[in-house]
């Protein structure tokens, strides 16, 4: 009877702080992405929330401010994205390679991308702004998807995955060439 109450109490500390561990890790991660972002994004990263949403063609990186009503937060998300996809769409990944890593996941076949084959769409939202992403070679677009999951990995808190069904409009309007 003791051996077998010594293995279960074993088995319970084994099994409760083992994912304590990994926590601790997950935590210590995002920190020091949040840390670098500081160096990157102009806006206080909790004030606002990314929603990172997969779409067939593409996907939607979307920040607003968690109160609308910051006027500075929503100014400094709007400046941010729009420089974002200008330095994105001359290839220039710098500012997520310097906040998450050069091996970011993603961020290599994104880089390669030629001109006109990641088309980059900015948009104000309510509370902030938006970049529509959209390809036709499925290797950018798995590339997109895998550099949304690094993200809402490495954000935590701060970020969140979105729902298709929240832009399903974007498979009934294709964007401009030039993406604007």
């Amino acid at each position: 009877m003791l051996r077998i109450r010594t293995a279960l109490v074993l088995g319970l500390i084994a099994a409760t702080t083992l994912p304590v561990t990994a926590q601790n890790a997950d935590s210590a991660r995002i920190a020091d992405v949040a840390r670098r972002g500081v160096e990157v994004m102009p806006f206080d990263l909790r004030a606002t929330v990314h929603v990172f949403t997969k779409l067939d063609q593409g996907g939607v990186q979307r920040v607003a401010a968690r109160d609308p009503g910051d006027q500075a937060q929503v100014r400094l998300v709007r400046e941010h994205l729009q420089d974002l996809r200008s330095r994105f769409l001359r290839g220039d990944f710098s500012g997520p390679t310097h906040i998450h890593g050069q091996d970011m996941p993603g961020l290599a076949t994104l880089r390669q991308a030629a001109p006109g084959q990641l088309l980059i769409a900015y948009q104000d939202v309510p509370g902030g702004a938006e970049l529509r992403y959209q390809s036709a070679d499925p290797a950018l677009v798995a590339a997109l998807h895998q550099w949304f999951e690094a993200q809402l990995s490495d954000h935590g808190p701060d970020a969140q995955a979105g729902h298709a069904h929240d832009h399903d409009h974007a498979h009934h309007h294709p964007m401009p060439a030039g993406g604007h």
